[in-house]
């Protein structure tokens, strides 16, 4: 007889992209994006099996104070109790997101440990609205993975191209980001898959067997051209990650 495994899946919710801005009426693209958040983060609430939720950046649209304060009171008003976990987009400020994401379901940690697997949240800002993930950071992450647990790698940016024009905006130092991660797995770092934010729409590939997740964002969905949005619905992603490495996302459009 099959043995049936009991332990339940870590469940992650990521969402990203709100761009807030000073004005809770202010449309991007059409869209409210702070109706469209708060959408998101109610679905997300009143989900029991959810673990924790990771934003992976671009929080403001206006670069305004008033919009990173609206993103915590967004988070409070959908009365979660379960952690936030946080990168900084192309569009946000560091220090704004360190000034105003103090609230005790807001966590600083870069790397979030579970019974079998271990969540990296990578760096990906730069100076521009192009990705970087610095020397540095390659470092730390080798430094903070446990050899014992299935990797999942969150970032802002995306790590490969996926076929439109956001791919000007990608991770510039692409090659050297995957030689790391090559390099990672040839130690079994157990580095199974990657999700990012940035490009507003969701898609799932593979490269050098790690699977790669693109989010929806929750303000607009992209499309094919700067000009043309594909939609203004607001989405999110759910990763169910099991204790034998095997994991399974779906997307929620509440």
């Amino acid at each position: 007889m099959q043995k049936i495994n009991q332990l339940k899946a870590f469940t992650i919710a990521q969402f990203s992209d709100c761009h807030l801005f000073a004005d809770k009426n202010a449309k991007h693209f059409g869209a409210n994006v702070w109706q469209n958040l708060t959408r998101v983060l109610t679905d997300i609430a009143q989900r029991e099996t959810v673990d924790c939720a990771v934003f992976t950046g671009d929080l403001t649209q206006d670069h305004s104070e008033l919009s990173y304060q609206y993103f915590v009171e967004a988070i409070a008003q959908a009365k979660f109790s379960i952690p936030v976990y946080f990168l900084a987009g192309n569009h946000d400020d560091k220090k704004m997101m360190a000034k105003h994401l103090t609230a005790p379901n807001f966590q600083m940690n870069s790397t979030i440990s579970h019974d079998f697997w271990q969540l990296q949240l990578v760096d990906s800002k730069s100076d521009t609205p192009s990705g970087l993930v610095s020397q540095k950071s390659l470092t730390e992450l080798a430094q903070r993975i446990d050899k014992n647990k299935f990797q999942l790698l969150m970032m802002h940016h995306h790590p490969v191209n996926i076929g439109y024009y956001i791919d000007k905006h990608g991770l510039i130092n692409q090659q050297v980001f995957w030689q790391t991660i090559n390099q990672l797995n040839n130690e079994n770092m157990n580095i199974k898959a990657i999700a990012c934010g940035h490009v507003h729409r969701a898609s799932q590939l593979i490269k050098d067997q790690v699977a790669i997740y693109t989010c929806p964002a929750t303000s607009v969905q992209f499309g094919e051209t700067k000009e043309k949005m594909d939609s203004i619905v607001p989405s999110y992603r759910l990763f169910y990650l099991n204790s034998n490495g095997t994991m399974t996302s779906k997307i929620i459009t509440p």
